[in-house]
């Protein structure tokens, strides 16, 4: 898969936000798959001032966010394994 930097990614959303050209011309132009290139503009809609982070990285004001729900995902299956635990010894007695 080819990997473009984030300014030419910006440089084909500028053009299409300006309305200089459409998606289909620009995929005949630059080669880009039309699939990627609404990719990229709905990300650019979204956040015009940083649209391509990079390499899957989320944005920084969502990394706590994340982080917090990876943290509450493993909590919930500790707590999960320790129910089946206290089950499991309950019957023992």
């Amino acid at each position: 898969m080819k990997q473009y930097d984030t300014a030419y990614k910006q440089e084909i959303c500028k053009r299409l936000d300006s309305g200089q050209t459409n998606v289909t011309k620009l995929s005949i132009e630059t080669g880009v798959a039309t699939n990627t290139i609404y990719k990229w503009y709905a990300r650019y809609r979204e956040n015009p001032q940083t649209p391509f982070v990079g390499s899957g990285r989320p944005l920084p004001e969502n990394e706590e966010t994340i982080k917090l729900r990876r943290e509450l995902k493993d909590l919930r299956e500790e707590n999960e394994f320790l129910k089946k635990a206290a089950a499991y010894f309950a019957k023992q007695k």
